[in-house]
């Protein structure tokens, strides 16, 4: 017979720890306040790069030519009165290197009236090249440049940043590593008209002051409105609650009413836990937060669903005077099944950590306090409110030990 640890010892402490580390959240909430990502407030959202210019090239035809540069080839639509409507594609298998794509495009097979000038000194290879999405792929007699990655001209956010210093409330977030950063840009708005724009404006004002022309790219930029991200903290709100009516519901018909009570309230521990530190940490509170947190939530009642079969079987089997044994005994006897699970799903979780960035890595790091704090909450805080409700329990004829009790597979399966 394993071994049975007196867990029930450690409720009341543990208790007191939680209360304590929720009241911190609460504070750190009031004073702190939560970073709530763009999807949760209106404001400008914008994603560059700071890299230097390859080459440009530049139209002075009557025809209306755009560029179209895809991961695998660069081609140019010519299209207008009197021209002949072509697309000159310039595959980069055929040229890997951008001085062998420029003298595809100004050779004698190229788009009448159309000019490529190289600016890097460097051998570039055609697949590193990115545009400017802020400005028109329709090309005109001023330059349009082909950006690609240098990691010798790296800077970091903080140069964006103080790029950035004189507009207000603007956050910078750093996106990938070495050469291939990005950042991404936040501005929060308060939904007035034209707000948007001015704000759009301040900010390519500010960074090509301060890097150039030649040295800025856009990837993109997103505006969110206030009534899509009102409606979006509403949906949150409704998608968390149903959640926890549904999980009650789902322990009420399987276990009992309390059973279901520490269910529900160990989850909404772990979810409180989580929200205390993004608190303390300002980690950005977005969507894929949100995700982390119903991520928990399922990982969370899984575990304390074992634990609580184990002990409405142990109810049955078991000849004890006081319900906390029963507890201590089904804890005991789910421990390595906890640690295994907890464990393996950890080691993945970390390295989702280590090998990536941006909002997956926030994404991971949340997983990562929600698994520790599921794996607490399943063995000290559902089964304290449970033992705190039943602490008048008493035996009954129908709770005394079966004469001939058969060990079931599920027994098998999750004593090891």
């Amino acid at each position: 017979m394993k071994k049975v640890y007196k867990f029930s010892r450690m409720f009341k402490p543990f208790a007191v720890l939680s209360i304590a580390l929720i009241i911190s959240g609460v504070i750190a909430v009031a004073v702190r306040g939560i970073n709530f990502g763009l999807d949760f407030q209106p404001g400008f959202l914008q994603e560059i790069r700071i890299a230097p210019t390859a080459f440009s090239v530049s139209y002075t035809g009557a025809a209306r030519v755009s560029a179209e540069l895809s991961p695998s080839s660069l081609s140019f639509v010519v299209t207008g009165a009197g021209a002949d409507n072509t697309t000159k594609t310039y595959a980069f298998s055929q040229y890997p290197a951008v001085s062998d794509l420029i003298a595809a495009i100004t050779g004698a097979d190229g788009v009448p009236g159309l000019t490529a000038a190289a600016v890097a000194q460097e051998a570039v290879q055609s697949r590193e090249l990115f545009v400017n999405s802020a400005v028109s792929a329709v090309l005109t007699d001023a330059p349009y440049r082909f950006y690609y990655a240098d990691a010798l001209s790296h800077y970091t956010a903080d140069d964006v940043r103080n790029a950035l210093s004189g507009i207000e409330g603007v956050s910078v977030k750093e996106l990938g590593e070495a050469a291939d950063d990005a950042y991404q840009i936040r501005i929060p708005s308060s939904g007035a008209a034209g707000e948007n724009e001015l704000m759009q404006t301040q900010v390519s004002q500010a960074l090509l002051g301060a890097f150039g022309a030649e040295n800025v790219a856009v990837i993109k930029t997103d505006f969110i409105g206030a009534q899509f991200s009102g409606s979006l903290v509403w949906q949150t709100s409704l998608l968390v609650i149903a959640t926890l009516v549904l999980i009650w519901i789902y322990a009420a018909i399987r276990f009992s009413w309390d059973f279901a009570l520490g269910a529900v309230l160990a989850v909404i521990h772990d979810a409180l836990i989580m929200i205390t530190f993004i608190a303390w940490t300002q980690m950005e509170f977005s969507t894929t937060t949100i995700a982390a947190i119903l991520t928990i939530v399922g990982y969370s009642i899984n575990a304390t669903v074992v634990v609580l079969d184990r002990v409405r079987t142990n109810m049955k089997t078991l000849n004890v005077s006081k319900f906390s044994d029963i507890l201590d005994n089904a804890l005991s006897s789910t421990l390595s099944r906890t640690i295994y699970t907890t464990v393996t799903t950890l080691l993945a979780v970390i390295s989702l950590y280590v090998f990536t960035t941006g909002s997956m890595k926030d994404f991971a790091l949340a997983l990562i306090v929600g698994l520790i704090s599921g794996a607490y909450s399943s063995m000290y805080i559902s089964s304290a409110i449970i033992a705190y409700i039943r602490r008048s329990w008493k035996p009954t004829d129908e709770l005394k030990p079966a004469p001939a009790y058969r060990r079931s597979s599920f027994d098998a399966e999750f004593s090891e």
